[in-house]
């Protein structure tokens, strides 16, 4: 029996990634995988049972990684502002760091097999979010009738928009853009008025 190869299965990981965000989900085949790694598709089975084993295994250590990097000197009992701050700024550093990961997760999250990914990911890292919102509605520092996914489109969707602005390098209007943290703390502060009492 063959041996699984650490450094050719890191290979193969990355070409699945960038082949699963050029091809999407439709366009990706085990056969134009195992080309572009180099390698025979017998090894590629090596590392993967199939398809659909390695779609699922990427898009949970991608969602584990992630919501890891979320976690970084974050506590849900910090103080609401501090602790969305935080999370802005994990969000920000991995999406600038990992763009490609973070694409990957976007395909694979909005395809059929985001219930197993997310359910298989994000388990642990919900319960902190759950707390960390909880926490700030007993402490009357968030607006005690918001809804989770009203707070969750106010906290976090103008960071992604500018995300998005910073990935294409250009502004709305087509303009060049690059985010700073000027831009980032003007857009924080509106979230923070929209979000507190």
């Amino acid at each position: 029996m063959r041996t699984r190869d650490t450094n050719k299965e890191e290979i193969v990981k990355q070409k699945a990634i960038a082949l699963l965000v050029e091809k999407g989900i439709e366009g990706f085949s085990m056969n134009r995988l195992a080309k572009e790694s180099n390698i025979s598709v017998a090894t590629l089975y090596i590392y993967y049972s199939d398809k659909e084993e390695l779609i699922k295994k990427i898009g949970i250590e991608i969602g584990k990684e992630f919501f890891a990097e979320m976690s970084k000197d974050f506590s849900p009992s910090m103080p609401f502002k501090e602790g969305l701050y935080k999370q802005w700024e994990n969000r920000s550093r991995f999406t600038q760091e990992k763009p490609l990961e973070v694409n990957c997760w976007e395909v694979l999250t909005h395809s059929s097999y985001g219930e197993t990914i997310l359910n298989e990911s994000l388990t642990e890292f919900k319960i902190t979010m759950g707390d960390f919102f909880n926490n700030a509605i007993q402490r009357k520092e968030l607006i005690p009738t918001i809804s989770k996914e009203v707070f969750w489109s106010i906290a976090y969707g103008p960071l992604y928009s500018l995300l998005r602005f910073e990935r294409d390098g250009k502004n709305f209007g087509g303009g060049p853009f690059k985010l700073n943290k000027k831009i980032t703390d003007e857009a924080f502060q509106f979230v923070i008025k929209a979000l507190t009492p």
